[in-house]
């Protein structure tokens, strides 16, 4: 039988937003695996409705760069220790400077950008630069990662909310650029923020990702109305899949500023398109939120003594 820990079981519990003995349960039930610990809680009722980002635990702050001709841009994500810092001007330059750098690497991720040449002080390495900046503002600090986005046959949009707490960046392929179509951008950017999409359109959700889904419903469904039909279980799994792609797909979803609270984002963007004469295609976004997905020690460490007392 798997040794179930306490961290497992906090980890589980995180995810899922289900109770700690449901969590330790399933974790049981699965020989102390994951994700099927997860698929056992969904199956069962167990596991609570979420955002999947994750809890916001870091500090720090995001930025967005774009070229003055819209044709490129990029995202950063830089961290502190606390808010106080992440406010202050010395923090908020050095910022601005990861993502003057981050707009032009030619890095592959984030180990090769902190190898490279500091481009605002020749001689010293991106993690030169941030090692002298910790010594300066005397708080730990992280360059967690970046993301470029370019488009030759349109521009990039980008959007900042809470000073920096969440930045999007939006690619928009379109035969016309005008000052209805960058508001267009924006406000789809301002969606992003809002709404917190997965993906950009079913065609990124590969086949596996949704035959998962469909036999998790399913198994969910014979639970909730045993004996029904293999129509109606079928049709409450593809109503319940649709319903998942609507929250998790940006097109898919309802439009926020939408009057008649129906018109999904694509209908939106078709809307504009007709109005304007243009071909228009928003390809992907970027989004990035201080903190996602990490959570702080003593957070880590106070659920862990818990669960060790439950």
């Amino acid at each position: 039988m798997a040794n179930i820990t306490a961290a497992m079981v906090k980890e589980l519990r995180d995810q899922s937003g289900a109770g700690m003995m449901d969590c330790k349960k399933a974790l049981a039930a699965t020989e102390g695996d994951m994700e099927k610990a997860m698929d056992y809680l969904r199956e069962n009722g167990m596991a609570k409705a979420q955002k999947k980002a994750g809890r916001i635990a870091a500090e720090g702050l995001c930025y967005a760069m774009v070229t003055e001709d819209g044709k490129k841009a990029v995202a950063v994500e830089v961290n502190s220790e606390t808010d106080f810092v992440a406010k202050t001007d010395k923090f908020q330059d050095f910022v601005k400077a990861v993502a003057a750098q981050a707009l032009d690497t030619e890095a592959a991720d984030i180990d090769a950008f902190l190898a490279e040449e500091w481009k605002a002080e020749a001689g010293k390495t991106v993690a030169e630069a941030l090692t002298a900046q910790i010594a300066v503002i005397g708080e730990n600090m992280k360059i967690r990662r970046f993301a470029q986005v370019a488009e030759e046959n349109g521009f990039v949009a980008s959007y900042t909310h809470m000073g920096g707490k969440i930045v999007v960046l939006i690619d928009v392929e379109s035969d016309v650029v005008n000052d209805a179509i960058q508001e267009m951008a924006k406000n789809i950017a301002m969606q992003t923020a809002a709404m917190r999409p997965q993906f950009t359109s079913r065609a990124e959700i590969s086949a596996d990702f949704i035959e998962k889904e469909k036999e998790i419903l399913l198994a969910a469904a014979k639970n909730e109305k045993p004996g029904a039909p293999e129509k109606v279980l079928n049709g409450i799994v593809m109503g319940r899949i649709n319903k998942e792609m609507q929250e998790i797909c940006l097109l898919d979803q309802v439009y926020v500023k939408a009057e008649d609270g129906k018109q999904s984002v694509q209908k939106y963007v078709d809307q504009v398109a007709k109005e304007n004469g243009a071909k228009i295609k928003v390809k992907k976004f970027v989004r990035f939120e201080t903190g996602e997905g990490i959570e702080k020690k003593v957070e880590d460490f106070a659920a862990e003594v818990a669960a060790q007392r439950k």
